[in-house]
């Protein structure tokens, strides 16, 4: 098989000295591929490595043909149009006068053999749903998604034979992404997407997880992958389990020769004491047996190391990442308790069905969906407060409100994992904390680092505790968006952390498959024209 992307011994650090990549060896075909891996493991570095936008400190990079990468956040200017974006301005603006009557040389260049570049341009943008984007718009007035759009529109635009995307489907709504979706299972070309969107893994022809420094690929998509790891768990686990009852057998053994070696020299002290052998004899009895010991006692301690390696690789090859085990019963909220009523939601053209008034009871689980720029967040905030919109009154039945906003900006970096999640819950005491961060995997020392130290995974992981520990314990929860920029193992923790919370719960989410794994038990629309309806389970 012949491969369009080749990284050879890729080593890249940055200025700081951090090391992201050393000695790396990668190399993806024709088809599509997802990179997966944990926050931190260098997926964003590696694409922008093969983009070009980055050098490495050795190794090389070689890539049969051009590449077109969408990278998670878009350098862009305010001033830009829809059109810049494109890159089509410079013809476009050639074509134009061309048709004015400036038939110079410098235009006819300028538009080459691109004469249809407007029609191929908003016959792109219709097709990823961008009918009503005008070519002269200005950036600055584009959502997030819209212009994550139109970026990957450019690209499509551009037909490059390597296309790069990194998380694409972040800040885009239902919609938006099933567009998406199309545009990769149409692509006929080289494609790699970093994403943790496990609808747009099961697409793929392969997944390539990087991990630990090296990258090693599986045939199948996100489900299969899962299913060998699962297989690769239970054979690693099985191992453990061996390994360790050899280690336990060795050290019995260990333990029982040193015993029957102490039996023997004891005798042998006693033969020598009572005279009925010579001396002589005696010492060189002593002597071969002091020999033998050693012989036996080396025996049997290699035994043992070698049982403690074993025990060792097997833990190491244990893929599954750890998960979250807590028990919140404070959390509980009786299923008659009303939780939260919100009044005056009206909208400028209400259809049948929308809710002017909106009631939360006992532990529900509320997901709130729409397209971008509907409101969702504008109306989360509302419900957690202090300030409502005009003629929106919310009222909280419970103590213990907490939101958790789409930056999982709640931290203070300079201070300790346990003395954020105590200035939370000031009247906890040290070891009650301790004991509650355990479970949320920051055991010992991990505890007292700064969370300004901690990686992407470990920091979402100190979030989460900051969060669910407070008290008063939280009985009303909102969360924004909470898996944008998580890997799938955080994504997993916070789904097992869910599970065990007790409150009610409302969360703004475009990942369907995780607010499935949520028990979502009412389904909330909301648009900034027609309003807030509950619609059917998705």
């Amino acid at each position: 098989m012949s491969f369009a992307v080749v990284c050879s011994d890729l080593t890249f650090g940055w200025p700081d000295g951090t090391l992201v990549l050393e000695g790396l060896n990668a190399a993806f075909g024709t088809g599509r591929t997802g990179l997966v891996g944990a926050n931190g493991a260098g997926k964003s570095t590696l694409l922008k490595l093969i983009a070009g936008e980055l050098s490495p400190a050795s190794g090389s990079v070689d890539v049969a043909g051009s590449v077109g990468h969408l990278p998670q956040d878009l350098p862009l200017g305010t001033a830009r149009t829809v059109a810049d974006l494109l890159g089509i301005s410079e013809a476009r603006a050639a074509l134009h006068a061309i048709e004015r009557g400036e038939a110079t040389e410098e235009n006819f260049t300028a538009v080459g053999d691109d004469w249809d570049v407007e029609e191929r341009a908003r016959a792109g943008l219709d097709r990823l749903g961008l009918r009503h984007l005008d070519l002269d718009r200005t950036v600055a007035t584009l959502s997030g998604g819209e212009t994550t759009m139109v970026g990957l529109a450019a690209l499509l635009l551009a037909r490059p034979d390597v296309l790069l995307l990194d998380e694409p489907t972040n800040n885009l709504d239902l919609d938006a992404r099933r567009r998406l979706y199309e545009a990769v299972d149409s692509w006929t070309g080289v494609l790699v997407v970093v994403s943790h969107d496990r609808e747009l893994l099961d697409r793929v022809d392969e997944i390539a997880d990087l991990r630990e420094g090296g990258v090693r690929v599986f045939g199948g998509n996100l489900s299969a992958y899962r299913e060998l790891l699962e297989v690769e768990r239970r054979a690693a686990e099985q191992a453990v389990r061996t390994a360790g009852a050899d280690l336990r057998k060795q050290k019995r053994e260990l333990e029982e020769a040193r015993a029957k070696l102490a039996r023997r020299a004891r005798y042998g002290d006693k033969v020598g004491e009572s005279g009925s052998l010579p001396k002589i004899l005696v010492g060189a009895r002593k002597r071969a047996a002091q020999v033998s010991a050693g012989k036996h006692r080396l025996l049997h301690e290699e035994r043992l190391a070698g049982a403690r390696e074993r025990l060792t690789e097997a833990e190491e090859a244990v893929r599954e990442d750890a998960a979250i085990r807590i028990e919140l019963p404070a959390t509980e909220v009786p299923a008659g308790r009303t939780v939260l009523t919100v009044t005056g939601l009206t909208a400028p053209e209400p259809e049948p069905g929308t809710l002017a008034e909106l009631v939360v009871r006992g532990p529900e689980r509320i997901a709130l969906v729409g397209p971008n720029g509907a409101g969702k967040t504008t109306l989360l905030r509302a419900f957690a407060g202090p300030a409502a919109p005009e003629g929106v009154a919310v009222r909280r039945g419970v103590d213990g409100v907490r939101y958790l906003p789409q930056r999982l900006d709640v931290l203070d970096d300079a201070r300790s994992v346990v003395d954020n999640v105590r200035a939370q819950a000031p009247a906890a005491s040290v070891n009650a904390v301790r004991a509650g961060l355990a479970r949320f995997l920051f055991r010992g020392d991990r505890a007292d680092r700064p969370a300004g130290t901690l990686s992407g995974g470990e920091r979402f992981r100190a979030v989460l505790a900051s969060l669910l520990l407070a008290e008063p314990a939280p009985r009303l929860l909102m969360l924004d968006e909470p898996t944008n920029n998580l890997d799938m193992a955080s994504v997993r923790q916070l789904s097992q952390a869910l599970d065990a919370y007790r409150g009610a719960l409302v969360v703004v989410s475009h990942d369907l498959p995780f607010l499935r794994t949520l028990g979502i038990t009412r389904w909330l629309r909301v648009d900034r024209r027609t309003g807030l309806t509950e619609v059917e389970p998705m």
